[in-house]
């Protein structure tokens, strides 16, 4: 075969199976050139005809509403959801780069996995307990915020009898009424925008509001005002540390607002998590480093009197209580060989100050050859799946000990587990 059939959706398709075969967290299309995929952080070709600009206005037509499609042809990005017949499904964003097509699709889990199951830390059910307040989730891209977020929500369906409202640009993950009542709202789909979903939701009598992302001021303030009349809201911010959150917030109002958005805040803010996803030494698996902040008086003070730099002090005393920072979470991974010390070091915030946290004996003295990972072949898509890979097989052991809070991962749970998939 030469040349890439046409027929849709089984061009894509193959191509997006043979992705979730290799535990693949993301896909790369691009016009007339290599498809890639990423596993474990790395972006590896797939032995298969590249798309052709065909192809991409094929796609585009099949997977876009008139809405979405003229949301294109004015700003040449949009986002989309696609699920393939045995209900696998898609985060999608089609894009133009130098004047050629491109498209990403993000592999979602087929099912909404449990916090424990993930190696995230059992503090975080906490936040599912409470009534009113902001809850936010932080990182880059890739890092795990959509796949909490709906861990954390799947709780609440499972607990407790309320309404939960979720709006999301595309809606990924699908969430079925169990004890609570759960709509989902997708922006340009069901609703004009996040700030106006927002605003609206405060007329639908919700317990619990889901925002995908706080990305404009409206955003902020409809949730800042939906969390200060009781209800519980979840949303995410790309930011790369708990302070930084808190920063991105108040800077974004004018100045004149900002101490009463302190006030504000320190009223409303029950936590804020962040995530980075780490590759192991073989490149493997990807495990979680989460930074924990809870806000407690000691920590509203310092928002409302404008003194973040001293929230970390806080942090780094309060483990008893399930706060983390980001050097104290990436020191437990190195100390239990999850990850290696130079990953850490490049992942931390302050790596000097992770140091102190490191055990002796637990720092890598092995040289970068050591840990070099040999170079991949392309893995074909065609035969049976899944197709031919030339990784290195997982050598961890399978344990269904949990995560602990407060423990050093001590046991083998974290090395088996791990995000086999790098969701939003």
């Amino acid at each position: 075969m030469t040349e890439l059939s046409d027929q849709w959706p089984e061009f894509f398709v193959s191509i997006l199976n043979a992705a979730v075969q290799e535990d693949a967290s993301d896909v790369h299309f691009g016009e007339a050139v290599a498809v890639r995929i990423r596993k474990a952080g790395r972006l590896i070709e797939l032995d298969c005809l590249p798309w052709q600009a065909r192809h991409f206005e094929i796609a585009l037509d099949a997977l876009c509403s008139d809405t979405q499609r003229k949301l294109f042809d004015e700003h040449h990005s949009v986002d989309l959801a696609y699920a393939t017949a045995d209900g696998q499904r898609y985060r999608i964003n089609v894009y133009r780069q130098r004047g050629l097509w491109a498209l990403a699709a993000r592999i979602l889990p087929a099912e909404i996995r449990d916090l424990g199951g993930m190696n995230l830390p059992p503090v975080l059910e906490q936040f599912t307990t409470y009534h009113s307040g902001l809850v936010l989730v932080t990182g880059a891209t890739g890092s795990g915020k959509s796949t909490t977020l709906a861990s954390m929500i799947d709780i609440i369906n499972r607990q407790r009898e309320c309404h939960i409202l979720t709006i999301e640009d595309p809606v990924e993950y699908q969430h079925k009424d169990v004890r609570s009542l759960v709509h989902q709202r997708e922006v340009h789909a069901d609703t004009s925008s996040y700030a106006n979903a927002v605003r609206a939701a405060l007329r639908q009598d919700p317990d619990v509001i889901l925002i995908g992302e706080m990305r404009d001021l409206d955003t902020m303030r409809s949730a800042m005002s939906a969390a200060e009349t009781g209800h519980l809201v979840f949303s995410t911010l790309h930011t790369s540390d708990s302070v930084g959150a808190i920063n991105r917030i108040i800077g974004s109002f004018p100045a004149q607002e900002q101490t009463l958005v302190r006030q504000q805040l320190s009223l409303i803010l029950r936590g804020v998590v962040t995530q980075r996803l780490l590759p192991n030494p073989e490149f493997t698996r990807r495990f979680p480093a989460v930074e924990i902040l809870l806000v407690n008086p000691a920590v509203a003070n310092l928002i409302r009197n404008n003194k973040p730099e001293q929230i970390y002090s806080v942090m780094e005393s309060s483990r008893a209580s399930g706060m983390k920072t980001m050097e104290q979470a990436l020191a437990e991974l190195v100390n239990e060989s999850m990850i290696d010390e130079s990953t850490a070091e490049r992942a931390a915030n302050n790596p000097q100050s992770m140091q102190r946290y490191l055990r002796p004996g637990s720092r890598s003295d092995s040289s970068a050859a050591d840990n070099e990972v040999p170079a991949t072949e392309p893995i074909s898509t065609s035969g049976t799946y899944p197709p031919k890979t030339t990784h290195q097989p997982n050598r961890t052991s399978q344990s269904n000990t949990t995560f602990q809070p407060q423990s050093r991962l001590g046991n083998n749970s974290a090395r088996k587990k791990g995000f086999t998939i790098g969701p939003e």
